[in-house]
């Protein structure tokens, strides 16, 4: 068991399975299936991305550097958790940019469904943890690889 400690963008709580990506996801070329296509376990469709590229992202523990791409970077967040199609939390071992905090931020006021979200987790974080793993998310943004 390993634990971090970052700051809170969206407080909340959750357990889910790591999803792990070391390269910069693009918010919209990922989710662009799913919200256009109907893909109910948003597939990563971001073929720039063999972290994630067609792998599951509805309900993980979404662990990132950093988002990279366009501007709608947030909408497209909020569109995702509006659907019922985003992961259970954003892990970032860096700080958010504005954008993806916007999103987040959105659709923790505008929808029912929580997107608990959690930066500057470190370097290690992302070193440390592995897709398939275990993470449990604190409301203080205590976040623990079990």
């Amino acid at each position: 068991m390993k634990t971090f400690k970052g700051r809170v963008v969206v407080p909340g709580s959750c357990e889910a399975e790591a999803l792990v990506t070391k390269n910069g996801f693009n918010t919209l070329a990922s989710f662009q299936k799913s919200l256009q296509f109907g893909d109910k376990t948003a597939k990563c469709g971001d073929q720039n991305n063999p972290d994630l590229y067609n792998k599951p992202m509805v309900g993980t523990a979404l662990c990132l550097p950093q988002t990279i791409g366009s501007t709608t970077g947030g909408m497209v967040l909020y569109c995702a958790t509006a659907m019922n199609r985003s992961p259970a939390c954003l892990l970032f071992s860096k700080p958010i940019d504005s954008l993806a905090a916007a999103g987040a931020i959105l659709s923790d006021i505008w929808t029912e469904n929580s997107l608990p979200t959690i930066d500057c987790l470190g370097e290690e974080f992302l070193e440390a943890v592995k897709t398939g793993d275990k993470i449990k998310v604190e409301e203080d943004g205590t976040v623990t690889i079990l």
